[in-house]
């Protein structure tokens, strides 16, 4: 039965940061606006959002309670040109026009998986979360992905306030989570702790599917006088979930009507098991179930994460101030998936220190050093997904490995077969005889040096300027060579650099007008942010060589004494795409960014976010797993569809053009608010729309315009306890996304959205 014929309309009473504004006897609620949030750590000591020569938004812990941000495809409720692909339905990184993004934390980036097939996280110790478009600034070095990044802003302790609250969220499907958030004072405003931990536990409305983790946050802050503060945060997060890979062959009847082609494709060589150019010939078309999706109940993913992270800020003087940041991250991950998919980081570290030194507001210098270690087993060269019928058996999805195709790996333990790090010629013909995946076991010291300085060259007309320069020293090595071959190895050493210029003028105390460029190398890694060897046994230089140009120009209105925000801009980036295989191909993007924040003293608020994008390969190469969906089919049937025989996947690479970016729309809008009803009950909600975009390359399949409805209200029985009714897909929309980012299953695969469905928290405070 549905929970919506059990309880009331109602929702949570909200956490805030030391920086926002509650009572805890259960008054009204003032919230801090986005641009009065203070972003810490990423352009300067502590900015504001009209103050940053950049395109950003900031949401506060409130906001992302109640706009229900449960992971990092929900910030595209507030931030505009965010809208991201499924991410195997599990998200480790973010998106933002129209590519994966870096993700950050207390100002320094964190790793994930393998181009966003990584782990899922954890809100539970975050405290706001600032998104920013383009290359992260000269503070932050350099990183791989350019288009944008998140940085999580951990909680911290309070160190004025004991406070409790626990936290118990039920939904459809079997869905329960738990969270208890302790805040003791040990030493009246110098020293306090902070205990946040979250038990999560749901399956799921799509088969075989589930999420359970635990998530243990401890922050420590530490303020002996007004001119010292240390924050120490530390996170354990051990997770298992389900690798989904949404539903297979993807034609435009699927997409308008749920209608599924059957049959079980079958190889040139005869066998029915999925494989590379197999054919499907069509027995029916069905309406698929859109909880039926590529997924196996045999199926591992585990994690586990470290995650520390050390802030210390000191006012050295009157004009000095000195910050140390540090952060450290351990993971291991186990994915090994049916489809004979592998993913295994057996331990990956990484340990970075910046030192900052900022000198009367106006200048920054500093220096970090960087140090990650991974070694990691992979294998996907062997994944077919068209040829699988999903209406079949579950045997009909699982790939077991012929003997030929175990003789181009190796056995990593009894079951499990990887690829190599590299390439080797056994029979000595010449030719390589292994299938390459992203295998490898490297080390990377990154040393970086940077500056940052303000000139006020007159009343109103502000220049900044940035340069950064990064030593990369790296070693890869293959982990898990055949037998009877010298494994190889090699080593590379490469400076990149980064430069910014930012000028702002201030027309007046509320409008600011800003023009910003900015110029880049970045670095193209494996999972967890290794390092692999190419099949000449290599470092590829071209993994160190990705060039990166934004030029923006925006406008900034803060109006005083007003509790409203808004800003526009407009953008032009070239930069790259990674590609399944290692290669790179250049992307070019230019579009129209806009957002507009009210918050009423009396709790009420509204948020509008709206983009226009315009992606495309810059000349460039693209690849997909299958040229189009109708090459997974023959011309048995015409009545169902006319297909080429071609067989998929077919593994086909498009020569250079300026062909448009698949699977990213063109227009992005959303709207979402809060309002109160009477000082006990509160009715808020968000609505989103995306244009109609291709699915594929090609352009043969198109996801049509879509929208999203989510309603929630909350109630308060008393001053302390209350309880929030989320619904979610209120007009049941049957909505699609890509599954991966880049557009490389376009014609292979499609995300269903989940339907109309409701969760119910319930929220105490003392």
């Amino acid at each position: 039965m549905s929970i919506l014929a059990l309880f009331p309309l109602a929702t949570t009473a909200q956490q805030v940061q030391p920086d926002e504004i509650i009572d805890v006897e259960g008054e009204r609620e003032e919230l801090v606006l986005p641009s009065e949030q203070p972003v810490e750590g990423i352009f300067g000591a502590s900015d504001t959002l009209q103050s940053i020569a950049r395109s950003a938004t900031v949401i506060s812990e409130s906001l992302i309670e109640q706009g229900n941000i449960d992971d990092l495809h929900d910030i595209s409720r507030f931030a505009p040109n965010s809208y991201a692909a499924a991410g195997f339905g599990n998200p480790s990184l973010p998106s933002l026009r129209g590519q994966l993004g870096e993700l950050f934390e207390a100002g320094m980036r964190r790793q994930a998986g393998n181009n966003g097939l990584g782990i899922p996280i954890s809100l539970n110790p975050v405290g706001s979360i600032a998104v920013v478009k383009g290359a992260p600034p000269v503070m932050l070095g350099t990183t791989q992905r350019v288009g944008g990044f998140v940085n999580l802003q951990p909680k911290r302790a309070q160190l004025d306030q004991h406070r409790t609250q626990l936290r118990a969220r039920i939904g459809e499907w079997n869905q329960y989570r738990g969270q208890i958030d302790h805040n003791a004072v040990l030493q009246e405003n110098k020293q306090a702790v902070r205990i946040s931990a979250e038990v999560i536990d749901e399956d799921s409305f799509y088969d075989y599917t589930h999420l359970r983790s635990d998530d243990l946050f401890l922050a420590y802050e530490w303020q002996p006088d007004t001119d010292t503060r240390w924050s120490l945060a530390l996170e354990y997060y051990d997770v298992s979930w389900t690798d989904n890979a949404g539903i297979n062959r993807p034609t435009q009847a699927l997409i308008d009507d749920n209608l599924y082609i059957t049959g079980q494709g079958q190889q040139p060589n005869g066998s029915f098991v999925p494989g590379a150019m197999a054919v499907i010939s069509p027995t029916g078309e069905v309406v698929i179930d859109r909880s039926t999706v590529l997924t196996d109940p045999l199926d591992t993913n585990t994690a586990a994460t470290w995650l520390l992270h050390s802030v210390h800020e000191q006012q050295l003087s009157a004009d000095w101030l000195m910050f140390n940041r540090s952060y450290y991250q351990h993971i291991n991950r186990e994915g090994i998936n049916q489809n004979s998919f592998v993913e295994i980081i057996d331990g990956a570290e990484t340990f970075e220190h910046r030192l900052e030194f900022h000198y009367q507001g106006n200048t920054i210098i500093g220096a970090n050093l960087r140090y990650n270690d991974v070694l990691g087993y992979s294998q996907f060269t062997t994944e077919a997904d068209a040829p699988i019928d999903l209406t079949g058996t579950l045997e009909q999805r699982r790939i077991p490995l012929t003997p030929a195709q175990k003789a181009r790996l190796v056995e990593l333990r009894p079951g499990v077969w990887v690829s190599p790090g590299t390439q080797y010629d056994i029979d000595g013909d010449g030719a390589g005889d292994f299938n390459l995946s992203d295998t490898t076991d490297s080390t990377s010291y990154q040393w970086g040096l940077f500056a940052q300085q303000q000139w006020q060259l007159t009343e109103k007309l502000l220049f900044t300027a940035g340069l950064r320069a990064d030593y990369y020293d790296v070693e890869a090595r293959d982990p898990i060579a055949p037998a009877g071959v010298t494994p190889g190895r090699d080593t590379h050493n490469e400076w990149l650099t980064a430069a910014s210029l930012a000028l702002q003028y201030q027309l007046n105390p509320d409008v600011i007008f800003y023009g910003t460029a900015y110029e880049s190398d970045s670095t193209s890694n494996s999972m967890a942010g290794g390092t692999v060897l190419n099949a000449s046994q290599e470092i590829d230089a071209q993994n160190f060589a990705t060039e990166n140009e934004l030029y923006e120009l925006g406008v900034k209105y803060a109006p005083a004494g007003s509790r409203w925000y808004a800003d526009a801009v407009l953008f032009d980036q070239v930069r790259s795409l990674r590609n399944r295989d290692g290669s790179n191909s250049g992307i070019a993007t230019s579009g129209i960014e806009g957002q507009w924040h009210y918050a009423h003293e009396d709790g009420h608020w509204l948020t509008l976010a709206a983009s226009y994008i315009d992606a495309h390969y810059d000349n460039s190469a693209a690849f997909q797993g299958t040229r189009k969906v109708v090459d997974a089919f023959d011309d048995s049937r015409p009545d169902i569809i006319e297909g080429t025989g071609v067989g998929a996947p077919n593994f086909t690479a498009f020569p250079a053009s300026n062909q448009q970016l698949q699977g990213v729309p063109e227009v992005q809008a959303s709207l979402a608010g809060s309002w109160y009803i009477s000082d006990i009950w509160r009715i808020g909600g968000d609505v989103s729309y995306t244009k109609s975009y291709p699915l594929d390359y090609l352009q043969t399949v198109f996801i049509r315009d879509q929208h999203q409805l989510n309603l929630n209200t909350e109630f308060h029985f008393t001053s302390q306890f209350s309880a929030r009714l989320d619904v979610i897909n209120v007009t049941d929309q049957d909505n699609w996304s890509p599954v991966f980012e880049g557009g490389y299953f376009g014609a292979d695969l499609a995300f269903p959205s989940l339907p109309r469905h409701a969760q119910l928290t319930f929220s105490y405070h003392f």
